[in-house]
C-alpha cells in the first residue's frame, strides 16, 4: 500500500497538506510546523494506548519526508502522485531518530519567558480563534491544542471566543454556546487527573513545533541521509 493510500485509512485523507492540516500554499515552516503537531498526537511514546501509532508516526514522516523536498514536493503538487522508488522513501530510515533531528529542545527559561509573553497576547487570541473555528466550538478539542494552556485557563479563554462571538467575528457554534454540564465536567475531570510533567511535556513540544528552527547540525544530519 502506498504512502497516500496510507494517509487515507490513518488520516481519512489522502490530500497530504490536509493531513497536516494546511494548505497547498504553505511555507516550509508551516509544514514543518503541521507535522510536528500532528506527529506528536501519534508519537508511540505519547500514544502507548493506540496500537496503529508507531505506523501512524512512520506514514507522517514519510509525509513530510516528500513535502519537505522540493522535487518531490512539485510532482505531488502537479501530478497528485508520490514517487514511491525515490531515495526520500525507498531508504531504510530511522523516521523517529528523524524527527528528533528535525526538532531541538527547548529549556526550561525558554519556557517560563515565552508563557509570560504569550499569555493575553495578540498572538495567544489569534491561536485560540483558529482553534475554535478548526474545531467549530468544541472546547474538548480547543483545550487540548492551546498553548500554554492549563485548567485554570479555561474560563479567560471563554471570555475570549465569547468576545469575539459578540463582535461578530466568528460563528457560534452550538459545541461551544450549548455544551452540556456533563461534556464540562468530563473534561474537567480528564484535566485534574492529567500530570504537572504531562503538562510540563505537552508544552515543550507546542513550543518547539511552534518556535524552533532547524539546527545547522540537524539540516546536516538530514542531508546527510538523503
Amino acid at each position: 500500500m502506498g504512502l497516500l493510500e496510507r494517509c487515507n485509512e490513518f488520516f481519512k485523507t489522502s490530500n497530504l497538506y490536509e493531513v497536516l492540516g494546511i494548505d497547498k500554499e504553505a511555507t516550509e515552516a508551516e509544514i514543518r510546523r503541521g507535522y510536528y503537531k500532528v506527529s506528536l498526537s501519534v508519537h508511540p511514546d505519547r500514544a502507548p494506548e493506540d496500537p496503529l501509532a508507531t505506523e501512524k508516526f512512520q506514514v507522517l514522516g514519510k509525509l513530510y519526508a516528500v513535502l519537505s523536498d522540493k522535487e518531490q514536493r512539485v510532482v505531488y503538487d502537479e501530478q497528485g502522485v508520490v514517487d514511491e522508488e525515490s531515495d526520500v522513501l525507498s531508504q531504510d530510515r530511522s523516521w523517529e531518530e528523524y524527527w528528533r533531528l528535525l526538532f531541538p529542545k527547548f529549556t526550561m527559561k525558554d519556557i517560563v519567558e515565552f508563557e509570560k509573553k504569550y499569555k493575553d497576547s495578540d498572538e495567544e487570541r489569534e491561536d485560540l480563534i483558529k482553534l475554535y473555528v478548526k474545531h467549530e466550538g468544541d472546547l474538548d478539542a480547543i483545550t487540548a491544542s492551546a498553548l500554554c494552556y492549563t485548567q485554570e485557563d479555561e474560563p479567560r479563554l471563554c471570555s475570549i471566543i465569547q468576545d469575539a462571538i459578540q463582535n461578530g467575528e466568528v460563528e457560534a457554534f452550538p459545541a461551544f454556546t450549548k455544551e452540556s454540564d456533563k461534556k464540562k465536567r468530563s473534561r474537567r475531570k480528564r484535566q485534574r487527573q492529567k500530570s504537572r510533567e504531562q503538562s510540563f511535556n505537552g508544552l515543550l513540544s507546542d513550543l518547539e513545533a511552534k518556535y524552533c528552527k532547524p539546527s545547522g547540525k540537524s539540516q546536516k544530519a538530514k542531508r546527510g541521509k538523503k
